[in-house]
This record gives C-alpha cells, structure tokens and sequence, in this order.
C-alpha cells in the first residue's frame, strides 16, 4: 500500500442486499483545523492533551466565564502511572489551552496517584475538588482541594487540604475498592451529600456520606444504592433532570419535575439507571435496576468509559464527557506519544417518555466545519458501493440520509437473537440479507483491503420494525495484536418512517507506518448517530448514543 493511502480518506456507500434500492443524500464537512506534522495522527476535534497518557475526565465545570476540563494524566510517559490532574481550560469546548496539571501526587495521602473524582461549587460558588489518592500503603482515600486564588479565573494553583484524608476505609470497606467521589449535591438542610463507587461482599454499590462543613464527613447507615449483578461501580455519577424541559438542571436540585440519573462504570461499559431520589430519607428508587434482563440501559454500547458530567450553567444544559481508549499496543502509544481521547462532549436531556436519556453533540462542534461537499438523490442498488469524491482530509463530519421504499420486504426477527453485538459479528457487511446490508465504509483504503463498515439491517418484530445497526472494525486495519471488535445494538423504528439518518464524525485515530513505508495500523475512532423521525430514535456504535429506546434487546 503506497504511503499516499495515509492521506485519503475513503467514504463509500455500501449496499449488498438483493434487489434493495436505497436513496441517499450526503453532506460531509471536512474538519478545519490542520493536524501537526509531528503527529499526523492525533485528532483535531476530540480533546486531548499535546502529549503522553490520559484517561478518566475528572471535574469539568464552567467558572467565571471559562470552561474547565481535568483529567486522569501521566506527565512522563504515553502509559498508565504518575496520575496527575491534568487541566485544560476553553471558552467553547472546541478549542483549549492547556495548563500545568492542577493536583499531583506529593503527599502521604496521594503519593501513590492522585486519581479520579469531581468539582463542587461550594457556598459563595467557589469551587472544590474532591478526590481519590493512594497512600503509602496503596488504599484508596478520599482528599480535598481548594483554589489558592479563587478571583482567578484559569485556576491555576490549588491547594490541598490540611484536614486530608477526610474519608478513608474502614470497618467493612476494602481499602482497593474505594474510590471516584461524585459532584456533591446539598440539600435545604444545609448538608451535603457525596457517593462514593465501592464493591462490599460482591455487591457494587454508592457508599453515601453527609458533612455539613465539607471536611467532616459521616458514612449513612446504608449506600444510596447497591446491585449484586455488577461488580466495582467506578466512576458513580448522580444528578437531576428534568421531566418536563429540555434545560439541564443543577445538581443540587430537587423537586416534583425531576428524576435522577445514577450512573456507574463496571464492565468496561457505562451504565445507568433512573429514578426517584427522596432527599429526606435518602432514598433512590429505580425504575429498573442495572443489569435488568432485557432493559439494559447505557451511555454508550462502545469504547466509552468512566464518563462525568456538569451542568453548564452558561446555557443552561447538562455535558457529559468520556473516556475513549484506543486499540493501540502499548508499544505503539509508546512510540506515537500519546493515548487516549475523551469523547466529543454531548449534552445529555430526559427523553419524552421519561424512560431513558437522550444526548446529542453539543453545538459547538459544528463551528468545525467547511468545505462542504453534498450530492442527492443518489440510488444504490443492491451489491453496489458508490464512492464519494471530493474529500480528502482526514477527518470528516458526514450526514447521510437513506431513503427505504420496501419495508415490506424485510425479514422477521429471530427470536434467539438476544446479542445484537454478535449478530453484528455473524452478519458483518458482506452477508447479505433481505433489507441490508447498508451504510458506510469509513476510512477504506483504495483496494478495501482496510476499512470500516458503519452499516444497517432492517428487520420486522411483530408489528413493527427493528434497526440493527453495527460498526464493524475487524478489517479496520491489516495489523495484528489490536482490538478489532464489532459494536452494535437494536432500535425500534416506526413503520410510517421510511428514512434513516445518519451523523458520523469520523476521524484517524492512530496508524502507525512499520517497514517499508506500508500500512501495519490504520485505527479509526468513530461516533455514529443514527436518527429516526424527528428524533424520536438515536444511536452510536463506537460511542453509542441511546435515545428513546423502547427495548434494547429483541423480544424484551
């Protein structure tokens, strides 16, 4: 493969079904910004830092006019170790600065790692960082942070607490089970209360503690929540939102029009479940619980893990970010420099029927667009694949619709498919079937030896119909030692809806040139949002995106 491949960027239209005709309009925007010569791989639209490892975002927060993004950081090298609070500030969440790491490892209670946790407003709106440290002896703890100058809007210096470690492991908690404190929320009481992510006696679950002072802290005679089904919650994120607007909702606030979210990270997946939270006796009840057979709700079906959000009080909405690990080798983030990015940052809103949530990418992201390239009304018969010239960056945000006039035709469900991921597997982009495959190939080279198949599967189930919709990567890159998974999960889709839209931010996120100029790693990030009518239905694949999910899993 000729070194030039590097540069192109193959975005075809795939459709192998038998006599399917699908119509399709397309707009891909090429990203603005240039990549560095020095690293031609890094992308110009997810957050990252200029160099070495990152993973969990820790506190974001508007403050002051400016918003803060921190992170799990290794200063030193391109792998885990040395975690330091990363810091980066930005006044759209498109573009940042980055700064000095806010906190790192320099005490007795985190000379071990100064790890994940989130940012409080405090009374007076002054902010305050609360966190994970490992001691001496390796247990986890809990510590505090506070601005040296409150006045400065960058935050540059914080200071730790003298009353550190405020909380620490004791009676029944396992001191390597005991981490990743929320957003604290305060009541009309005065007193505030933290979750803390813990596994007691197999059980996952949010360890709960009230202070009045925010450093004397008492654990409550029971978590705020617990499941057997889940193993270690990292990462617990609890918040409101509303029932009856589209406006985020502070976090410490509580009334008739608000239900919480409870989020925690075990698995290697994000989920969450949501309920009614009762202040007074401190009392979270779930609609369903985690892991409920066949109601199993996520952020994301893909590599998205230990996700914060904030409330972004400038406009008023809720941001959620998270982590995305690539499927490099340790060897090769070594050699690139870097690894990991944080997901493009979504606002995140209750759906109408209140039983899931619904995220969409924030605004900003379009302020990266130009170069617009469109066509219409393109027909792609059954076996085809249609080329879209004109783009030749190597990033690109693309907004696809497909048109469906043979619903009909569609397959009936099988009821043993229970796994949309695996039916992914089985069913990859060059089987055909009744109604699908079709979609996208991203990234392919010119021969298609390498590339990416975003794609859908219609089927019917009952009187309606259901979307299968799949990212497969297992041809992602001709290298071998990578993870090269396929991602995929059902939607419902309304019978009277012909059209199935389709978003892809779609970027390189590593290749590395081994021997003789060839390609030996061609990685892609991609996030996928799959819209159906108006936007009742949306999904992602490698950053899935749940929206209005009437079941997750066929026959549910």
């Amino acid at each position: 493969m000729e070194i030039n491949v590097l540069w192109a960027v193959g975005l075809c239209f795939l459709l192998v079904g038998d006599g399917v005709k699908v119509e399709a309009s397309h707009q891909p925007y090429r990203n603005l910004q240039s990549l560095p010569r020095e690293q031609p791989y890094r992308t110009a639209y997810h957050f990252q830092p200029p160099k070495n490892w990152m993973n969990d975002p820790n506190g974001p927060m508007f403050y002051k006019g400016v918003y803060h993004l921190f992170y799990q950081y290794n200063p030193y090298a391109a792998v885990w170790g040395n975690i330091s609070w990363g810091h980066s500030i930005s006044y759209d969440l498109v573009n940042w600065v980055h700064l000095e790491p806010a906190i790192n490892p320099s005490e007795p209670f985190d000379i071990n790692g100064c790890w994940s946790g989130s940012t409080t407003f405090l009374s007076g709106e002054k902010p305050a960082i609360l966190y994970t440290g490992a001691d001496p002896k390796k247990r986890q703890v809990q510590n505090l942070a506070v601005p040296k100058n409150a006045t400065d809007p960058l935050l540059i210096e914080w200071v730790k607490s003298p009353h550190n470690p405020l909380l620490t492991p004791i009676d029944d908690i396992d001191p390597d089970n005991f981490r990743d404190p929320t957003t604290a929320w305060q009541g009309p009481d005065k007193v505030w209360r933290v979750i803390i992510g813990s596994k007691i006696k197999g059980r996952g679950m949010a360890i709960l503690y009230q202070s009045k002072d925010f450093v004397n802290w008492t654990r409550s005679n029971k978590p705020l929540h617990s499941s057997t089904k889940t193993g270690m919650w990292e990462c617990p994120d609890f918040y409101p939102v509303s029932v009856n607007s589209k406006n985020g909702v502070e976090t410490s606030a509580q009334d008739i029009f608000t239900k919480h979210v409870l989020k925690a990270s075990f698995k290697d997946c994000d989920h969450y479940i949501l309920g009614n939270y009762t202040l007074k006796t401190e009392n979270f009840l779930a609609d369903t619980d985690f892991m409920d057979t066949g109601f199993d709700l996520r952020y994301d079906y893909g590599k998205f893990y230990a996700s914060k959000t904030f409330y972004d009080s400038a406009k008023k909405r809720r941001i959620l970010w998270g982590w995305v690990t690539e499927s490099d080798s340790e060897s090769d983030d070594i050699r690139k420099g870097w690894s990991g990015i944080q997901s493009i940052p979504r606002s995140i809103v209750l759906s109408r029927t209140g039983q899931q949530l619904v995220q969409w990418p924030i605004k900003e992201i379009e302020e990266l667009r130009t170069n617009k390239v469109s066509f219409d009304s393109k027909e792609l018969k059954g076996g085809s694949i249609f080329e879209v010239s004109g783009i030749t960056a190597s990033q690109a945000d693309v907004e696809v619709s497909f048109d469906l006039p043979n619903l009909n035709e569609a397959e009936s469900v099988d009821p043993s498919w229970v796994d949309p991921q695996l039916l992914c597997s089985q069913k990859e982009a060059s089987v055909k079937g009744t109604l699908g495959p079709f979609g996208l190939l991203v990234l392919a080279s010119k021969d298609l030896s390498e590339q990416t198949a975003v794609f859908f599967r219609i089927f019917k189930r009952n009187d309606n119909y259901a979307v299968l919709m799949c990212s497969d990567q297992s041809r992602s890159s001709l290298g071998d030692g990578l993870h090269k998974t396929t991602y995929g999960a059902f939607v419902s889709m309304d019978p009277s809806d012909r059209k199935i839209s389709l978003r892809s931010l779609t970027i390189q996120l590593s290749r590395v040139l081994m021997g003789k100029g060839g390609l030996a790693s061609l990685l892609e990030y991609i996030q996928n949002w799959l819209l159906i009518k108006k936007p009742t239905y949306m999904y992602s694949t490698m950053e899935l995106l749940v929206l209005e999910f009437q079941s997750l899993v066929l026959g549910a």
